[in-house]
């Protein structure tokens, strides 16, 4: 194990989150919030030294990474980001409990948006900052953007591809362009204009420009803090929509957009994902629609509230335009079943994600031929190409993962005496990397009541979303370190 580069990589980690934490002491003194002014020094003071301290002791470290060690660096590199990141809540004391602070900030970090603040409209705009910030850090994720500010290296162990590879979501990872940084770049630039592209017709619909970099960032990072506590409930119909088409643009795989730009449009529009991705959204958005017509008094108004709840949940953003916990029990099914679907692979949305359900469907009926002709030889074909056995056992691995880490999250929040519905979609909002459930933690209601054991578990449970699971699980694996 080379502990000297887990450790370089974490200092590096830690002064870009010192500088990405800087605009919140900007804003706080623009906005004459001295006392959030003052946390959010202490904490780059804080921050910046423990830096120091680790690139003091790693200052001879050989950039040598292997895939045990970038397994374990993005496991390690997101708990110390969000155990420090959280410092500003704690020391203005915005939310008193550093439990609380730190499920906050790992909800912000995973992009879950699942709250525990009772008036979000009461934090201050460096603090409200912050928290939508996170979001967007972690959407793309922290380490591809390191990977992109990198100077190149060559392919000294696998550097590149296997931070990669641990922190990007999706049954496999591959590269846009020969190299690595190359390709984290391609990434964050496209992010970041479609990041802008979304202030921009935010702007246009009369937003503020603070909320509309808030919201802005939470769309891009499918995150879902907001800076109002209905959420987009009081927003224009006009600024609902836009925020309807952004969500589902982010939850669509990155390298579509490139294809598209390297005008390769039959790649796109024959990819059997994105065809079940949109396929989804259109027939769950039609089903919702119908089913809650009498709930609200024109069409337009119906269609716009499914769709963009369909959008939210499906792309694991968790903004909300209405109290969907109060429709009927089959429009909130169709809900449930899409916090667990997820958006695509190589998007910054959470979920299952429709590539695996796509290999997990495809895998269920090889299984059923191979019994009804077993001599018969069967493949398992995406867009034509064949899938490996290993991805396919990977697939199946990580399936039997989620069920179990679902099975045991339940039991655990069920000690709280909250409903099954409530404990069931807090796990599941939380794991999908979602935001809002049902019941107890309705769009309306937050996670606050839970205890200090059931937060810990839900905290858990956000990293092992956001990382697909593996990452954790190695990190805390005994056999890792042996």
């Amino acid at each position: 194990m080379n502990y000297k580069i887990i450790g370089r990589i974490i200092a590096e980690i830690l002064w870009i989150e010192a500088i990405f934490m800087f605009p919140g002491l900007v804003i706080s003194f623009y906005y004459n919030e001295l006392v959030a002014a003052r946390a959010f020094g202490i904490s780059e003071l804080i921050i910046l030294a423990v830096s120091g301290a680790f690139y003091w002791i790693t200052r001879k470290a050989k950039r040598m990474l292997y895939a045990k060690e970038g397994f374990v660096c993005v496991g390690l590199a997101w708990l110390v980001m969000s155990i420090l990141g959280c410092l500003p809540f704690y020391i203005s004391r915005e939310i008193p409990r550093y439990i609380d602070c730190l499920f906050e900030m790992v909800s912000g970090f995973t992009t879950t948006g699942a709250s525990i603040v009772p008036d979000v409209e009461k934090l201050s705009k460096g603090i409200l900052y912050w928290r939508s910030f996170s979001h967007w850090i972690g959407g793309m994720g922290v380490l591809v953007f390191l990977l992109a500010l990198a100077p190149p290296d060559g392919n000294k162990g696998g550097f590149s591809m296997h931070l990669l590879r641990a922190e990007s979501p999706g049954p496999s990872v591959g590269k846009i362009v020969p190299k690595m940084r190359q390709t984290a770049m391609i990434l964050y630039v496209m992010y970041i204009v479609l990041t802008i592209l979304d202030v921009i017709f935010l702007a246009i619909g009369g937003m503020p420009l603070f909320e509309a970099f808030c919201h802005a960032f939470g769309t891009a990072g499918t995150g879902g803090f907001g800076v109002k506590g209905d959420s987009y409930a009081s927003y224009s119909p006009y600024l609902q929509n836009v925020t309807t088409i952004f969500m589902i643009l982010f939850g669509v795989n990155f390298t579509c957009y490139y294809l598209l730009l390297m005008k390769q449009f039959k790649s796109v529009f024959t990819d059997e994902e994105i065809r079940l991705y949109f396929g989804i959204i259109i027939g769950s958005t039609a089903l919702i629609a119908i089913n809650i017509r009498n709930q609200y008094e024109t069409i337009e108004e119906t269609i716009r509230h499914a769709a963009f709840q369909v959008a939210s949940i499906i792309t694991t953003t968790g903004y909300c335009t209405t109290d969907f916990d109060r429709w009927p029990a089959f429009s909130k099914t169709i809900i449930l079943m899409l916090m667990v679907i997820g958006a695509c692979a190589g998007s910054t949305g959470g979920g299952l994600k429709c590539s695996r359900f796509l290999l997990l469907t495809k895998g269920l009926r090889r299984n059923i031929h191979y019994v009804l002709k077993p001599h018969q030889v069967q493949v398992v074909r995406i867009n034509k190409r064949t899938v490996g056995e290993n991805v396919l056992a990977n697939t199946n691995a990580y399936l039997s993962a989620y069920i179990l880490i679902i099975m045991t999250s339940v039991l655990v929040l069920s000690l709280d005496n909250f409903s099954v519905e409530a404990n069931l979609s807090a796990v599941l909002a939380t794991f999908n990397n979602i935001g809002p459930g049902l019941a107890e933690v309705g769009p309306t209601c937050n996670f606050a009541g839970y205890g200090v054991l059931s937060k810990l578990v839900m905290i858990l449970g956000m990293l092992l979303g956001r990382l697909e699971i593996f990452p954790i699980l190695i990190l805390f694996s005994p056999s890792t370190w042996k």
